[in-house]
């Protein structure tokens, strides 16, 4: 039986009352706030945590549930995957979902997944494929075709697993030709993204013995790393870090069911935290922790060090912003998906702001390092794009201008907040906000009190 998940809910469909909608949704208007923000926010649940719950929840043997989950395109995208592959899903309630784990087993022998352009349904369920025994491909939409994910196949053939690309250009669509998984030792490159190695830790307890990976060179994006060891963990497996880039998985281990509350999204949160920082006012994120695994609570650090001020509350975390910010120059390697929140704040600093080691963002659902350096230009605004980094410089002039997000939901949400303090600025495709969070622009509209 499968459960198709819901992505909008009613207040999606409602006429924003400040955020003007033109041309049948593909355009909106954001207008101005006129005041300081004072807003207590509260964020759906992570998206990074919500697809390896719910995977690892699939490959328990038992009844889990994740509650404070997000609901969102690509968490759909997973859930609609994993039903497909024979795993039984549904939603309780707002937020709940309910998985009935197969116990590392794949119901069916067969099975045709689109995955859109989530990238951690695609990476993670390549992976799982390997569990099964039978025919398993994975197919998304023109961008996913384009997205690599050969480290990965090349990651798993010494494990055992037959699998290709249908193209043959390293991309999808992916053809998984599983008998099990065999296990053993495997290289894998950690310059491209942190969810091919995700891939394999989350499956390997699976394995007919134990599964060793070595990462080669630098790896990206680490924290997502100890976020999955993380989950693995509360879920009742142990990953053994033999060095920083050696992983042991021993075999023979089993994921137990779990009542598992999903914490809110940090990377989401970012955008309510910029917002306090261009209007000088005070937002707090509710039930954020700093000692949170997720990377992008680290953001708030970043603020810091441009002038804000950063409180801990025992309900979350709070940001002041200053007067003016101060520019600055940060590798965000480690936190990859707050650039483009970081770029929309930099126009309105006293210096260039420069963010480096950022290279990996050229394969995400767009190349966001071109992409926010074209859209800043737009508006009048000096970005100077590298192969692994960007710089965005003071402007006291920004051009209204319609907002190309290039099917990517992150850059509709940080290239809004220029609005908050610009007139003239409009979102196209908004809607690719339902990504990750389909609310957004209701929540930015509370903002205004």
């Amino acid at each position: 039986m499968r459960y198709l998940i819901p992505v909008h809910d009613e207040a999606v469909t409602t006429p924003l009352p400040q955020f003007k909608l033109l041309t049948m949704s593909d355009i909106l208007e954001i207008h101005p706030i006129q005041r300081r923000v004072d807003a207590d926010v509260s964020v759906p649940g992570s998206k990074s945590y919500t697809n390896r719950a719910l995977l690892i929840a699939a490959l328990a043997n038992g009844r889990s549930r994740l509650s404070g989950a997000l609901e969102s395109d690509d968490t759909r995208y997973m859930a609609d995957a994993l039903s497909a592959l024979g795993v039984r899903i549904r939603i309780e309630s707002e937020g709940t979902f309910i998985v009935d784990g197969a116990g590392g087993r794949i119901p069916v022998s067969n099975a045709k997944l689109f995955i859109g352009n989530s990238g951690t349904t695609a990476r993670f369920l390549t992976g799982y494929a390997s569990l099964g025994y039978g025919e398993y491909t994975l197919d998304g939409d023109p961008r996913m075709r384009e997205r690599p994910i050969q480290d990965l196949i090349d990651g798993l053939r010494p494990l055992g697993v037959h699998a290709r690309s249908l193209a043959g250009n390293g991309c999808p669509p992916v053809v998984v030709n599983g008998t099990g998984l065999e296990g053993g030792r495997t290289v894998m490159p950690g310059n491209r993204s942190s969810q091919y190695l995700s891939a394999l830790l989350i499956v390997a307890p699976y394995a007919r013995k134990d599964v060793q990976i070595q990462v080669a060179g630098n790896l990206v994006s680490r924290p997502y790393i100890d976020m999955t060891i993380h989950i693995m963990r509360d879920f009742g497996v142990n990953v053994d870090t033999r060095g920083p880039d050696v992983f042991h998985v021993n075999a023979g281990q089993r994921y137990t069911p779990a009542e598992y509350p999903i914490e809110p999204d940090a990377s989401n949160a970012s955008y309510f935290f910029a917002a306090a920082a261009i209007t000088g006012g005070r937002i707090k994120v509710r039930n954020l922790s700093p000692g949170s695994a997720q990377g992008d609570v680290g953001f708030v650090e970043v603020l810091g060090r441009m002038g804000c001020a950063v409180s801990n509350r025992p309900d979350g975390i709070e940001v002041r912003g200053p007067e003016r910010l101060s520019g600055i120059d940060v590798d965000l390697n480690a936190m990859p998906d707050v650039v483009q929140t970081l770029c929309a704040l930099a126009p309105f600093a006293t210096g260039p702001v420069t963010v480096r080691n950022i290279a990996n963002l050229r394969i995400k659902e767009t190349d966001r390092i071109a992409a926010v350096a074209a859209e800043l230009t737009k508006l009048g605004i000096r970005a100077v794009a590298g192969p692994d980094s960007v710089t965005v410089y003071p402007s006291t002039r920004i051009r209204p201008a319609e907002i190309d997000t290039y099917e990517d939901h992150r850059m509709a949400m940080s290239m809004a907040l220029i609005g908050l303090k610009t007139p003239g600025i409009a979102i196209r495709n908004p809607g690719c906000v339902d990504k990750s969070f389909p609310s957004y622009f209701q929540c930015l509209d509370k903002l205004r009190g």
